[in-house]
């Protein structure tokens, strides 16, 4: 099982190192071919830093691993807003601005509520299991590009303020962003095979479900990206960086990770339970209180330390659910 452990670290080094890669290499594209860059940065790096996430959930949908899709985009999404807003508040306080409170995090808490809807089969129609039928799926990828399509309207409210600024044309040749583009793809697909493989296998020496394992490990190891972004940002007190990257990752993970990868391939009889459901309905509710009420438009350190023990706790709660230990 240590062989599995050691390949799933090697897994989630090559869908990392290829998502930033494929990112890096797209990204100077763009700017060479002067592609605006509100474009390059709603869409490339949007994709960039969830893309672990849709690849290994992709990867799981198609080798009938649905346990593992679903609970990664729900762990990641317990782990985006109560452990790396956590951590980064612990590092730096962090304001929430008005647009998030007003428009951002509440579009979050409707998307976290449609992913409960989405999940409860056997609670809303009586069907025998939980399912993401390829109806659903499309529903929550046109979701996405509604959220795509808003996001664009509100940015560009805003365009007179970077109007007439040049950004220096990257100095690399064109063959070399496509090669990066090319090897990142590569390192995201075989990565993300490694990873998906190898985690359920653990979860079958284990004799854990492959959800328990999405829900923990695969989360925390596709969340990596976010969470170096975030302490990254709270350091250089890029504060806005740090609350929008948590919240734009949740809404990408249930719109767009779950939604493509339950369009190509169907998720049957998924297990898990609604405290997960809620919990990351919950992470949500907890993040907009935190910082429309009780920490005046902000996150303080001792609040940040108060949903990190949150997500600590809850994490305790599953492992010793499913093992006893």
């Amino acid at each position: 099982m240590w062989t599995n452990f050691l390949l799933v670290l090697v897994g989630l080094t090559l869908v990392t190192v290829g998502a930033n890669y494929l990112t890096d290499g797209a990204a100077s594209i763009a700017t060479r071919f002067r592609i605006p860059q509100l474009v390059v940065g709603l869409t490339i790096v949007a994709f960039g830093t969830s893309a672990p996430e849709l690849t290994v959930s992709l990867i799981a949908g198609t080798e009938s691993a649905g346990g593992i899709a679903v609970g990664n985009v729900i762990g990641s999404n317990i782990f985006n807003i109560l452990a790396v807003l956590g951590i980064a508040a612990m590092i730096s306080p962090l304001p929430v601005d008005r647009n998030s409170r007003n428009y951002d995090i509440p579009i979050a808490i409707f998307a976290a509520i449609v992913l409960v809807v989405v999940l409860s089969d056997r609670v809303l129609d009586g069907s025998p299991d939980n399912n993401i039928t390829r109806v659903e799926a499309i529903m929550l990828v046109l979701l996405g590009g509604l959220f795509i399509l808003y996001t664009l309207i509100m940015a560009l409210r805003g365009r007179h303020e970077t109007e007439g600024e040049e950004v220096e044309a990257p100095k690399r040749g064109v063959w070399v962003d496509i090669f990066m583009m090319i090897g990142g793809l590569v390192g995201l697909v075989y990565g993300g095979q490694l990873f998906v493989d190898n985690a359920s296998e653990i979860a079958v020496s284990l004799g854990v479900s492959d959800t328990l394992i999405g829900l923990t490990l695969v989360a925390w190891g596709t969340s990596l990206p976010e969470l170096a972004t975030s302490i990254v940002a709270a350091i250089k007190k890029n504060v806005g960086i740090a609350v929008g990257n948590a919240i734009g990752s949740n809404l990408f993970n249930i719109f767009f990770v779950l939604g493509i990868a339950g369009t190509v391939s169907p998720m049957k009889d998924l297990q898990f339970t609604h405290l997960d459901l809620f919990m990351q309905l919950a992470a949500v509710l907890i993040a907009f209180g935190v910082a429309r009420w009780v920490g005046n438009n902000r996150i303080t350190r001792g609040e940040g330390l108060g949903m990190l023990l949150i997500f600590l706790a809850y994490n305790a709660f599953l492992i010793y659910s499913a093992t006893g230990v």
